[in-house]
């Protein structure tokens, strides 16, 4: 007999996975790159840019029980999205999981569902972020996030994995290259183009707050990639087990592929490039998870490492327009880039058996002889890359023409950063004691009062002239992986003179 407590068609052990891979995806965002994105910008954007990141986590959250997990997962009201309306009935929540336009079943309740595709939408405005940090208007992305989800990210995720109009033509994206960072790596760079720039200062002393920070949210997300991947087949299956093993296949020969590059081209591994080539990988590999072989998953990294680090590292420092448009992060490298390879080798890479293992009617890639699929995955991207630049560029326009909120913030607040933002600084040690760490002073000789370390914390004294009251540049510090790191708030001590 079946009751709420104990269906019949519940998996017990599909529940328990479900619900664990996405525990895993929602900790990429939080803290995964909320973490990251404090480490990877200058100190006085660090809360600003960590906040982005936990803001659109709850926002989408509540958006998307009300009325946007339905517009892309369920009934069909036109081939790109659903019809919208709440997911917040419990009896709705307990019932067997069910796309209805899709046809596909689970044996976990709908609230799984529903919290599983949560995860994801979050974590893509969270990507598209990556673009804007630095200078955009708090108030406009607050508007933004809503606007994007209803927009633009509920049109991919129904119209690829909701039965729409490209599941039905047969293009393959296994767990989001194109739902996710095809349509992020896409929004980010239209995106940033609207917004502008950040202020010329900024951009050429970019030097990251906290490397280490930047390797523990680097850390978090590669391992939560295996519920982003693994979670996908929506069981506990063997074809999860291969979504996992190449997945972290991939990421790792992109890790060392950017790794290598990063030696011969500029004479040292950089820590943050690596971080990059990490990304590259886990975006590459996406798409294809679950339907490539293993040798499928190293040629997918190989290149995965190698084409965003020269669009990155060579095309972004000669093509006027990747100069121009200030990506803060270089997402449409490692996400607009990176996918479109992945999707592309998925249509190369993917195996009649890894296919049929996902319940894909397609006969594999080109490999397999289906050199038809390249093309479909061709004009998938090419649907994704077009619906996000026009409406990235409709919902940037309708908040500042319509709404009449900038969507940069003003020349004084950027000067200050976190404090003009949000009255609020990442580093305080306590009452009356000013930070100086990362160089927003000079350094100053112990004097009793104080305490030694990365800088000099004074108590009871006024603070040493900020940048323009008196600038002291350093010596440049060398180009890493698309990070300039130029000019300096302080002198650089030379390890060579110390004691």
């Amino acid at each position: 007999m079946s009751t709420y407590s104990t269906p019949d068609w519940l998996n017990k052990g599909d529940n328990a996975w479900q619900l664990t891979a996405a525990s895993l995806v929602g900790l990429q965002s939080v803290p995964g790159l909320v973490v990251l994105y404090a480490g990877m910008v200058k100190k006085k954007w660090a809360i600003n840019s960590a906040f982005m990141a936990f803001y659109a986590f709850a926002a989408v959250l509540i958006c998307w029980v009300t009325w946007a997990y339905k517009m892309a997962f369920g009934v069909k009201m036109l081939p790109f999205v659903g019809i919208p309306g709440p997911a917040l009935a419990v009896d709705y929540q307990l019932d067997q999981a069910v796309l209805p336009t899709s046809g596909i079943t689970a044996a976990f309740p709908m609230a799984t569902m529903v919290y599983f595709q949560f995860v994801f939408a979050a974590i893509t405005l969270i990507i598209t972020a990556g673009a804007f940090l630095g200078r955009m208007n708090f108030l406009a992305w607050m508007i933004y996030v809503p606007l994007w989800l209803t927009f633009s990210y509920t049109i991919g995720a129904f119209s690829l994995w909701g039965g729409g109009f490209l599941a039905t033509y047969g293009v393959i994206d296994y767990s989001g290259g194109y739902v996710i960072h095809l349509s992020s790596g896409t929004a980010g760079f239209v995106g940033a183009w609207w917004i502008g720039e950040r202020l010329p200062e900024d951009r050429e002393d970019n030097r990251p707050s906290n490397v280490l920070l930047v390797l523990v949210g680097a850390g978090i997300l590669w391992i939560g990639w295996n519920g982003f991947n693994g979670g996908d087949p929506y069981a506990a299956s063997a074809d999860a087990g291969v979504a996992v093993l190449n997945t972290n296949v991939c990421t790792a020969m992109s890790f060392l592929t950017w790794t290598l590059c990063d030696y011969f081209y500029f004479g040292k591994p950089s820590v943050i490039g690596a971080v990059q080539g990490m990304i590259t990988g886990l975006v590459a590999i996406t798409p294809a998870a679950g339907v490539v072989a293993g040798w499928g998953a190293i040629i997918l990294g190989l290149f995965s490492g190698s084409l965003p680090w020269m669009t990155m590292n060579i095309l972004g420092r000669k093509w006027k327009l990747l100069m121009k448009v200030d990506d803060t992060l270089g997402v449409v490298h490692t996400h607009f880039v990176a996918s479109i390879w992945g999707g592309i080798g998925t249509g190369i890479f993917a195996t009649t058996e890894g296919c049929a293992a996902f319940g894909l009617t397609q006969p594999g890639g080109a490999i397999e002889g289906n050199g038809r699929q390249v093309g479909l995955q061709i004009v998938g991207a090419l649907f994704v890359i077009g619906w996000n630049i026009v409406w990235t560029s409709l919902i940037m326009m309708f908040i500042k023409f319509v709404l009449r909120v900038p969507l940069r913030m003003s020349r004084e607040d950027l000067l200050v950063g976190d404090y003009a933002a949000h009255g609020e600084e990442p580093y305080i040690f306590g009452e009356g004691i000013r930070s100086v760490l990362h160089g927003d002073t000079e350094r100053s000789p112990s004097s009793g009062d104080g305490e030694d370390g990365l800088g000099q914390v004074i108590m009871g004294k006024s603070p040493s002239p900020l940048p323009g009251e008196g600038d002291s540049i350093t010596p440049a510090l060398g180009k890493e992986s698309g990070m300039v790191f130029e000019k300096g708030r302080v002198p650089v001590e030379d390890p060579e003179k110390r004691d």
